[in-house]
């Protein structure tokens, strides 16, 4: 199954996340086919940048979001 999920960057402490379309068998940080955004959840507010089409386009494929990031997408209005 592929999902849309979370790869996380950044140094300890200091988390910073790619936004990849990934199988799901492959580790969290690991092989990935499509980079389609990032979330910085340590600036004041949080900044969240997508490619909106990119995900639109993997959403109607039928890649599945994971909870985080299908909630990122609500606040961001690329999911209704």
């Amino acid at each position: 199954m592929v999902k849309i999920r979370l790869r996380r960057m950044g140094a300890k402490k200091a988390p910073f996340y790619r936004v990849v379309v990934a199988d799901s068998r492959y580790p969290r940080d690991g092989r990935f086919i499509d980079e389609i955004g990032t979330y910085n959840p340590m600036t004041e507010p949080s900044e969240f940048k997508v490619d909106a089409e990119k995900a639109a386009k993997w959403l109607a494929n039928g890649a599945q979001p994971t909870d985080t990031v299908k909630e990122l997408f609500k606040k961001n209005g690329i999911i209704k």
